[in-house]
């Protein structure tokens, strides 16, 4: 049994969660001991595709022609489309129209949470669908909190021992809630706030592009950085706050989980059922909450949780998330 791992433009998405994700999806296989292949040109007798762009539709129809066997991942749904770039939500609806008929494709499909099984359920022309949910993992051996790389993270980019340094990750898109956290600056400026991450400006709507064009003391973006410095950061801030408004999963939570680093998140439906308020993060869903709780969280005065957000982080290390998709893999092709 071997796998072709399909990802059309893998360098253009490459920077984005979805590569990243790509990437976890390789090691989760090599650790299990999965054969696959990237080319398409080479021998298969599954396809497991990553993408909705026009070259994997047309992949994933000529494969069924075949009588190949697909796995569609569904990293995608409407409702992560929405409120991203410009026209994102002017078009929402066509989108959707599409993944469902991209998604038909697939003999199963694989998306990260319990969450976004249940939207895509409720899509019509899925119903007959059989969905798995799948964590798309991380490597929790690297992952580990280096106290080292924290204070090269606070020394490459100017914080002192004194700093309370807070953090976000994403592309400059509204869905991330960059704009919540530009505004959370400007309300907190004895804190440092630093966003790691990019995408062009010229795609952003205009509140994105006004947010990052913001001059502030206490406000950097950093752009796009490898993993290590991600880790340095995670390690190396006080806090991590995540107020972005919809995901299908969001895996840098589960890396400051890994880290054991403090993290605040928006509390929406994709977070419920494996990330709680005051047990393994903390939550919030108004700029007035999650000033205040980043402040008690920094000064002590909520409790530390993230013992225990380590073990949420530790459920999803990519040795378990190989051993689901070689299940998924094994069920399909017995179907064969």
């Amino acid at each position: 049994m071997k796998v072709l791992l399909y990802t059309e433009g893998l360098k253009a998405v490459g920077k984005s969660g979805l590569g990243k994700a790509i990437k976890h999806q390789q090691k989760a296989l090599e650790l299990e001991g999965i054969p696959y292949t990237l080319n398409t040109k080479d021998d298969y007798d599954i396809l497991h595709i990553n993408t909705y762009f026009p070259k994997s539709y047309f992949l994933a129809k000529k494969a069924k022609k075949k009588g190949k066997k697909i796995v569609y991942h569904a990293h995608s749904t409407e409702e992560d489309f929405r409120n991203s770039f410009i026209g994102s939500n002017l078009f929402s609806g066509l989108f959707k129209k599409w993944l469902i008929h991209c998604y038909r494709l697939g003999d199963v499909l694989v998306t990260p949470t319990e969450y976004a099984k249940g939207l895509l359920e409720e899509y019509k022309g899925l119903e007959d669908k059989k969905i798995y949910a799948i964590s798309n993992g991380i490597e929790i051996e690297f992952f580990k909190r280096d106290e080292e790389l924290g204070k090269k993270f606070r020394k490459t980019y100017g914080f002192s021992k004194e700093d309370k340094v807070i953090i976000g990750i994403g592309l400059y898109i509204e869905r991330k809630g960059i704009v919540d956290f530009v505004e959370l600056a400007k309300r907190m400026p004895d804190y440092k706030f630093i966003w790691f991450g990019y995408s062009p400006l010229s795609a952003s709507t205009q509140k994105v592009r006004d947010a990052v064009h913001t001059k502030l003391d206490n406000l950097t973006f950093a752009g796009y950085v490898e993993r290590d410095v991600i880790k340095g950061a995670m390690s190396g801030c006080d806090l991590y706050l995540f107020p972005t408004l919809e995901e299908t999963e969001g895996i840098p939570i589960v890396e400051a989980c890994a880290c054991k680093t403090k993290a605040l998140i928006r509390d929406i439906p994709n977070f419920d059922g494996w990330l709680e308020d005051g047990k393994n993060v903390y939550k919030a869903k108004t700029l007035e909450e999650f000033e205040q709780k980043a402040k008690d969280m920094i000064s002590g005065k909520l409790p530390d949780v993230t013992e225990d957000a380590y073990q949420v982080a530790l459920k999803r290390d990519l040795k378990y998330v190989g051993k689901q998709l070689h299940q998924v893999y094994k069920e399909v092709w017995k179907e064969q």
